[in-house]
């Protein structure tokens, strides 16, 4: 997460019109304080019709379901609203908290990625998670526009 006002204007700007990513925030509805945050990178449409999911749950927030009530918003909006039709995940395999929230929202394991990221000053592995529209019910009336017709 950003941690200067800078960094974090950075970080809004790539949430940009042309929906190639959209950043969420989850919220308390009686207090509206920020719990974490979801965000869609990496949108990509015509055949693939694909989002990568990047989330964090703030403190003091964390281990408390909001982020799980979240992320069950975020897959609605995702696959309904935004018509893809798979979200894909990251997830170090000692984040075990990340790998249990992935699984209750019924995201399969496809695989382990060595050396996938960057992340604090080196190359990390990662489990590969996805989630299709129709393994989670939710298939829209119509595709996206940009899916072509065959």
């Amino acid at each position: 997460m950003p941690a200067t006002p800078d960094a974090f204007r950075a970080f809004l700007g790539r949430f940009d019109e042309g929906r190639s990513a959209e950043g969420l925030l989850v919220c308390l509805r009686d207090t509206g304080a920020i719990a974490g945050n979801v965000n869609i990178n990496s949108i990509i449409r015509g055949r693939f019709q694909n989002g990568s999911l990047g989330y964090a749950s703030f403190a003091p927030y964390s281990g408390r379901g909001y982020m799980s009530e979240g992320l069950g918003l975020v897959l609605r909006h995702a696959f309904d609203e935004l018509r893809l039709h798979r979200l894909e995940v990251q997830i170090r395999p000692e984040n075990q908290a990340s790998i249990k929230l992935v699984r209750r929202h019924g995201f399969r394991y496809e695989g382990y990625s060595p050396d996938l990221l960057f992340i604090n000053g080196a190359w990390r592995g990662h489990g590969r998670w996805a989630l299709t529209n129709d393994m989670h019910g939710i298939v829209p009336d119509a595709p996206h526009p940009t899916l072509p017709d065959r």
